[in-house]
């Protein structure tokens, strides 16, 4: 098994190289100033340069990581679907946003090449199921002081190479001031909504390998 890891290390493409030789630099620009005492050294022997040896050989054994995501090397295409929306108030932009951001996320974050084919190696399918802004979470004088709009997507993750599926929701919450109408609550909370619904369908895809 060693010598396998130690075969396909030697054989990583120019381009995770040129990530490992990044970060190995990165790391000695850290290290440097601990070296200055013995005790430094023997923390940066003991601890960091071990951490980083164990990470260089992951990325030669089968799996790369690309800033968050931790993704099998196998893994090349992509489908990304457009998100529907189901939920019983519908706001027009969701949707649309939604998709478009999360296929930004992928693209910038991952190597893999996106592609509207059905043997993509990943498939991605996500639909709105709820979006209640009905909830109130925050009384004042007993008036509601704080509403709270609540946002669940349910995901669908084909993994066409492993013949498997995987089904989660993401849900979460956004506050918004009992004094502001529907219309100015999304306006302001619509940017927070995309980024931490993308986030965390994201994470869930790639983070939890």
């Amino acid at each position: 098994m060693k010598e396998h890891c130690i075969e396909k290390l030697k054989n990583t493409t120019l381009k995770n190289r040129h990530n490992i030789e990044k970060d190995f630099t990165e790391l000695f620009k850290t290290s440097f100033f601990l070296t200055k005492r013995k005790s430094g050294f023997r923390l940066f022997v003991k601890f960091i340069l071990p951490i980083t040896l164990c990470a260089t050989l992951l990325s030669g054994c089968g799996i790369y990581s690309f800033r968050d995501a931790v993704i099998p090397d196998n893994i090349k295409t992509i489908k990304i679907g457009f998100i529907e929306n189901k939920a019983r108030y519908v706001n027009p932009q969701l949707a649309p946003l939604l998709t478009d951001k999360l296929q930004q996320k992928i693209m910038s974050q991952t190597k893999l090449t996106r592609t509207n084919n059905d043997d993509a190696h990943y498939q991605i399918f996500a639909t709105i199921t709820n979006y209640d802004p009905s909830q109130t979470v925050g009384v004042s004088a007993q008036q509601a002081s704080t509403n709270r709009l609540t946002v669940t997507v349910h995901v669908v993750l084909k993994k066409t190479l492993e013949n498997k599926e995987q089904e989660f929701d993401v849900t979460r919450n956004f506050d918004f001031s009992a004094t502001l109408t529907l219309n100015q609550a999304e306006g302001q909370l619509m940017e927070d909504i995309i980024r931490n619904i993308t986030d965390d369908i994201f994470n869930q895809i790639f983070s939890n390998w």
